[in-house]
C-alpha cells in the first residue's frame, strides 16, 4: 500500500540551502514532524554546528531553520515502504520541489543519506540542475562507531556554505 508524505516543506523566501531526506520515518509520520525519532541525530548535529543546543520544540526547530536560511523537505511524495526502512522503498512518486526553488534563494541542495541522494539523482536533478551534496545519514540505522564526529564534520559544510553566501 502506498503512503503519502504527510509533512509540508519548511522554507521561506530567504532559504539558501535545502536539505532533503528520503521519506519520513514511522515516528516522524506519527509525530507529524521531521526527524522526530529521538535516536535520529539530525537536530543534535545541526544544533552542535550552529551552537543551538536548545532545539526541543517543533517551533524552535522551524525558527532555527528559517533563521539560518535552511529549507527542509523530502525527495519522496509517496511510496511503498516497510516501516521506516529506506531499503524497502518502492513505487516512488517524487515531490515537486520546483516551487521551493522558485520561491526562495535556494542554490545548494544537501541530501541526508544514500537513498535520498540516489532518489534525488534519479527523479529530481534533471529539473533543478542543482548538484546535490550527499551527507551521511543521521538515521539510527547508521550508527557505526565514531559516526557522530564524522556527521559533524560532513554537516559543517552547510554552515560553511551559508557563511560564504552572506
Amino acid at each position: 500500500m502506498s503512503i503519502v508524505h504527510p509533512l509540508k516543506p519548511i522554507y521561506n523566501k530567504d532559504s539558501i540551502v535545502l536539505i532533503l531526506g528520503s521519506f519520513p520515518s514511522v515516528i516522524s509520520r506519527k509525530n507529524n514532524f521531521y526527524y522526530s525519532n529521538p535516536k535520529n541525530r539530525f537536530w543534535k548535529i545541526l544544533g552542535i554546528i550552529f551552537n543551538e543546543e536548545n532545539l526541543t520544540t517543533n517551533e524552535e526547530k522551524i525558527d532555527f531553520l528559517l533563521n539560518n536560511h535552511i529549507a527542509l523537505f523530502d525527495v519522496i511524495k509517496s511510496c511503498e515502504i516497510d516501516g521506516s526502512s529506506d531499503s524497502s522503498i518502492k513505487n516512488v512518486i517524487p515531490n515537486d520541489i520546483s516551487k521551493l526553488i522558485k520561491n526562495s534563494k535556494i542554490k545548494y541542495i544537501f541530501t541526508n543519506g544514500n537513498k535520498a541522494h540516489e532518489l534525488y539523482q534519479k527523479y529530481i536533478f534533471k529539473s533543478t540542475k542543482i548538484v546535490d551534496i550527499k551527507l551521511p545519514s543521521t538515521s539510527p540505522a547508521n550508527c557505526q562507531k565514531g559516526i557522530e564526529k564524522k556527521l559533524i564534520e560532513h554537516y559543517r559544510k552547510i554552515k560553511v556554505i551559508l557563511e560564504e553566501s552572506n
